[in-house]
């Protein structure tokens, strides 16, 4: 049996996507809602909840779906701290998967650059480049957030060490810098490139999305793989098993 889904940001580019793939996933969009729609209408007609909408609308449907006892998967970036504390406390109750980017390129990626970051010494200065489409409205993205995240957590690095792009006379590069820059324009997809610069030579570690469509599969892969899970939260890495 197909697994009934509501789906919220239908209309934008992800949710078209996701619509597509669902069938090839056992997934069954029994609700497809945007913007004007209300989620508790549709909420008792589902098994699960998938949100590819607005940083400020997550927190409330994700309260909505821990109230009714319904599965999560979120695919919404940008959410402030104290949205994303109010997401993960929905995780004690029903399971979660919160994910910032459902590539399995970029899961992947995630993976090696973490493995880079404690291989690495010090002296490979780590630099995180990323470029989405023009009408992106958050920056950094998720995606660089997570990358940036890994390697904090590799080298036990305060999030004071973060610093976004760069002007004026900002001095001589600190060993313990992460920088980030994010680059806008065109339709690019997503691009990420991670950069371990060392004396000597370089490391770089990069994927390029092509097609939206796989970050709606993998959205969709793990939809099918977290129904019937145990509240709590969960990740990309979960769903991969690279554990």
């Amino acid at each position: 049996m197909p697994v009934k889904v509501l789906l919220n940001g239908a209309k934008g580019r992800m949710g078209q996507a996701i619509i597509r793939c669902a069938p090839e996933f056992g997934v069954e969009i029994v609700a497809a809602l945007d913007v004007g729609d209300d989620p508790a209408a549709h909420i008792d007609a589902v098994e699960m909840v998938v949100d590819f909408s607005f940083h400020s609308v997550t927190p409330g449907l994700a309260e909505l779906a821990a109230a009714k006892g319904k599965s999560i998967v979120i695919g919404t970036t940008g959410h402030s701290a104290e949205e994303k504390a109010r997401i993960l406390e929905c995780a004690k109750s029903v399971p979660m998967v919160f994910a910032g980017n459902y590539s399995l390129g970029v899961n992947l990626l995630y993976h090696l650059v973490s493995k880079a970051a404690q291989v690495l010494g010090t002296e490979f200065n780590p630099e995180v480049v990323e470029m989405h489409h023009r009408l992106k409205k958050d920056a950094p993205s998720g995606t660089a957030e997570r990358i940036v995240e890994l390697i904090r957590e590799a080298r036990h690095l305060g999030p004071e060490c973060v610093t976004n792009g760069r002007e004026g006379m900002p001095g001589e590069r600190p060993f313990d810098e992460i920088g980030v820059h994010a680059l806008r324009g065109g339709d690019v997809v997503g691009e990420h490139t991670v950069i371990f610069a060392g004396p000597g030579e370089r490391v770089e570690i990069t994927h390029k999305a092509g097609d939206r469509s796989i970050l709606a599969r993998g959205a969709m892969r793990a939809t099918a793989w977290l129904h019937g899970k145990k509240p709590g939260l969960y990740d990309m890495k979960d769903v991969l098993n690279l554990s």
